[in-house]
Parts: C-alpha cells; sequence; structure tokens
C-alpha cells in the first residue's frame, strides 16, 4: 500500500516548459509510481489553469493556490517590516497554508518533500512533522541574490543584498531542521557545504535530466524561418532577471559584430512573459521577441546554434540540455556550463566576450554549410541521452524519502 507524501512546489508543475516546473514535473511523476502525492502549488498566471486536470493522473489530491503578480509583490514588500526575505513573503497564500495544515492534520504524510526553500513556510511549524523532510532547494538562491547585489544600481543593489542575507539565513535554518538538502548540481551542492560546513552530511546533488525522446532532432516541423538566414535562438521565461541581462546583452554585443560578416543573421527570443526591455528589443533590425508559445521544438530545431550567455546563474540551464538533446550547436557562457558534464570544443562552444559569441556563432554557422550537418550537436546528443536521464537522476530522491524518524 503505498504510503502519504506531501509535494509542495512554488508553480504548478505542468506544462514542464520552464525550469522552475520541468525539475518538479519529473519529480512529481516519478514519486507517483510509488506515494500518494498530495501536491500544493501556486498559479500566477491564468493561462496555466487550464493544466489542473493534467495533474490528477499523479496525485492522489492537489490545491492550486492562485497568486497575482501584484498583490504578491505588495505582499511581499511587507517583508521590509516583518524581517522576512521579500522573496518569501511574495509566495505567502493563506489558502496554500490553510489546506497544507489539513493535510498535515488528518493525512499525517509519511514523508514531505518541499521544492524550493520558500515553499517551506508552509511546512515547518504549520502542523504535525511527517517523519522524513526533504528540501529541494535546487540552486542556492542566497547567492543569486549577492551576484544581483554586485551588479546592480542603487537603490535594488541594497535590496538585493539584504535579501542575499536574508535568503542565507533561512537556508541554513531551513537546512538544519530538515533531514535532507537537494541541489540540482554537485557544483551547487559543493558551495552549499562550504558556506555551511555543519550541514555538509544532509546535502546532496541531484542533477537535472532531459527527456531525450521529446527533444530530438527526429523532431519534424516546418522551417519556421528562412534555413539561407544564419539564426540564432535563445529560449526561457523573460521575465526572469538573468534571462533578461542575457539576451540584452547579446542582442546589444554580439548580434551586431555577428551582422558585420552576415548582415542577415537574425536573433530570435523564445519565451513567456516578455519584460518591458525584452519587447523593446523586437524593435531592433534582426532580433525577434515571440512571446509565449506552445513548443519551443520548432525555433530550436532549425536555428544555426542556439545561445545561452549567462552572466548569472545557479544550478542547470534546462535551455542548454534541451538543444544539446535536439542535436543542436550550442554556445554557452562559462555560468550557463556549470552543472552540465560537457567537454568544450566537442558537445559545445564555450564563449565569454562578445567578441568570443560573434566568432563562435560564425564557425558554428560556417561549419553548418561546410558539412551538411552538425557534428559538434550529434556529439552533444550522445552525452545527453547517455548522461541525463531524468529517471537516472530523479530516483536518488526514493532514498532520500525512506523513514529517519517517527513523525510528531
Amino acid at each position: 500500500m503505498p504510503q502519504d507524501l506531501l509535494f509542495l512546489t512554488q508553480r504548478i508543475p505542468f506544462p514542464p516548459n520552464k525550469g522552475e516546473k520541468i525539475r518538479p514535473f519529473h519529480m512529481l511523476k516519478h514519486l507517483s509510481r510509488s506515494w500518494r502525492v498530495h501536491l500544493g502549488c501556486l498559479i500566477d498566471d491564468p493561462h496555466d489553469l487550464q493544466y489542473r486536470a493534467e495533474l490528477a493522473q499523479y496525485t492522489a489530491d492537489a490545491y492550486f493556490g492562485r497568486l497575482h503578480p501584484k498583490l504578491a509583490f505588495a505582499t511581499g514588500l511587507t517583508g521590509l517590516l516583518t524581517g522576512a526575505p521579500l522573496s518569501y513573503a511574495f509566495f505567502r497564500n493563506s489558502g496554500l497554508k490553510r489546506w497544507t495544515h489539513e493535510v498535515l492534520q488528518t493525512v499525517r504524510p509519511q514523508a514531505a518533500l518541499v521544492c524550493s526553500s520558500n515553499m517551506t513556510q508552509y511546512l515547518i511549524g504549520n502542523g504535525p512533522r511527517p517523519a522524513t523532510v526533504v528540501a529541494d532547494f535546487a540552486d542556492v538562491d542566497s547567492q543569486k541574490f549577492r551576484a544581483y547585489s554586485e551588479n546592480g544600481r542603487f537603490p535594488m543593489r541594497a535590496v538585493y543584498a539584504r535579501e542575499h542575507l536574508k535568503v542565507m539565513a533561512q537556508e541554513e535554518a531551513i537546512a538544519e531542521q530538515a533531514d535532507a538538502v537537494s541541489f540540482v548540481s554537485q557544483a551547487e551542492a559543493r558551495l552549499f557545504q562550504d558556506m555551511f560546513p555543519h550541514l555538509a552530511g544532509k546535502v546532496h546533488g541531484i542533477s537535472n535530466g532531459v527527456d531525450a525522446d521529446y527533444f530530438t532532432p527526429e523532431f519534424v516541423t516546418e522551417p519556421l524561418y528562412d534555413p539561407q538566414t544564419p539564426t540564432y535562438v535563445f529560449c526561457g521565461t523573460m521575465d526572469y532577471a538573468p534571462n533578461v541581462e542575457a539576451v540584452t546583452w547579446f542582442a546589444d554585443e554580439v548580434l551586431p559584430l555577428i551582422r558585420r560578416r552576415e548582415p542577415a543573421a537574425a536573433f530570435y527570443i523564445v519565451g513567456s512573459r516578455p519584460s518591458a526591455g525584452v519587447q523593446a528589443l523586437d524593435r531592433r533590425d534582426g532580433v525577434t521577441v515571440t512571446g509565449r508559445v506552445e513548443d519551443v521544438r520548432p525555433y530550436v530545431a532549425h536555428a544555426t546554434a542556439s545561445v545561452a550567455p549567462m552572466k548569472v546563474a545557479r544550478g542547470i540551464q534546462n535551455k542548454v540540455l534541451e538543444a544539446m538533446a535536439m542535436a543542436k550547436t550550442v554556445i554557452v557562457s562559462p555560468e550557463g556550463l556549470e552543472g552540465i558534464a560537457a567537454t568544450p570544443g566537442r558537445d559545445l562552444i564555450l564563449a565569454e566576450s562578445a567578441e568570443d559569441f560573434a566568432e563562435a556563432a560564425l564557425t558554428a554557422l560556417t561549419a553548418l554549410a561546410a558539412r551538411g550537418d552538425d557534428s559538434m550537436g550529434q556529439a552533444a546528443r550522445r552525452l545527453v541521452v547517455a548522461q541525463y536521464s531524468w529517471d537516472a537522476h530523479i530516483a536518488s530522491f526514493d532514498d532520500l524519502l525512506q523513514p529517519r524518524h517517527s513523525s510528531g
């Protein structure tokens, strides 16, 4: 008889089309085979309301709290008064807290798996503690805010500096109370261990994977752009600050260098909720901002290369793994490569400066024209198939969720 698992995640884990949904979806899919899953999550995009029924096949019951971004932003600011991290206050939802309390009181789940540190506020102190509590931080968020503070401008520099310290304190407190904490890569896990050596024994690196049957070079679709036009693509949620920074930098610094030699070269920015700054890029020659698309594969499939010029990045970039799975040449910054065991020059191209990115983009175009295929992309595909199976990685949670002490 399956036991009960409380599963909390900050976004509805469907469709698995962006980082904060992809990992939780595959965790849910895997764990539903051996647990009765009670899913609690938030929906901040009305478009996602239609997907609630899709998750019934994986859950015993579920609660979908509505998160209205403008109201949540105002709620987040209350953290300035209470001393809480703003990002934690942003994700407060009274309905989800009541539902979680009821599940803890009546179902008494044997285990809880919480995705993202800011969702632990619904578990800790909200009812009887399950026998096993696992917090999947995925990324060391406090260090992301530290990077923002170092690169930001006043007044946001001060806001991010505060958030860095507040989130770091919460990460330590949560890890002390949990039975295990997990991260999306060994690099993130080592970083957390270095920050909190006394918690090292609880820390685990569990990599993301990629659905290589879905992201495959055998995917066939009509070209969305002229095959004769050099086209570079970036996929991601386009109100996420690191993505905004990456595409703006590429459009400002890299694309003009490419177009000096290839005047028709194009840059496609593919992803939902483009910020005002990203939308403004669409007015430039050679830049197209698509907004939300139902499927990113047609854009990746016919591109000359996929680019990930990240300046601030934590964990693993799913966009990189997905493009590699489609046997596409990927040009990536050092930050975007973190956590991926790829060999530059064989599986992908590593670039840092604008000049390096432009030269890599032109090299990818020349190589593709000369060979008529993408040999580097084929090497990338082989690596992903061999090392990035979702089931192989996510199965690690089976061991972490085993009982460690009595609930109460």
